[in-house]
């Protein structure tokens, strides 16, 4: 069982994405850039190549420079988030990353440098990330406090 937030629960989400190829069609695919996940004050870094996530490490929100973007949520919305997921094997339709984004006054997606090329890479990787995160319905679950 790993624990949200964590490095061994984004490990264990991006072990599941690498190893299904199913998650490589309808809409998903090839992916280069760096992402970061603010969860309240802790902040991950996942690297995508290709048709992987290649690295998660936690950083300090200063690290977050290398970023092309981040999404950051309160721990509580992320943890319906998840829970969604894993009662679905998917998100739902309240749960998607574009619904969460499109329900927030300030959007779910953010830049550090004010780049929107870069910020942009949510969007037109939307889906490929969205895999990410279904692919943790196959993850045993707790949360921290």
């Amino acid at each position: 069982m790993a624990e949200f937030p964590s490095v061994a629960w984004f490990e264990a989400v991006a072990g599941v994405f690498n190893s299904d190829e199913s998650y490589r069609g309808a809409g998903g695919g090839q992916c280069h850039c760096q992402a970061g996940i603010k969860v309240g004050k802790r902040v991950f870094l996942l690297v995508f190549e290709g048709f992987e996530c290649a690295e998660v490490r936690e950083v300090d929100v200063s690290e977050l420079e290398p970023v092309d973007f981040y999404l950051e949520m309160p721990l509580k919305d992320w943890k319906a988030m998840v829970q969604d997921i894993a009662a679905n094997g998917a998100a739902s339709l309240h749960y998607t990353l574009n619904t969460l984004d499109l329900n927030r006054e300030a959007g779910l997606s953010h830049s550090v440098h004010g780049d929107q090329y870069r910020e942009d890479l949510f969007f037109r990787y939307n889906q490929t990330f969205q895999f990410f995160f279904d692919a943790s319905a196959r993850i045993k679950t707790t949360f921290a406090r």
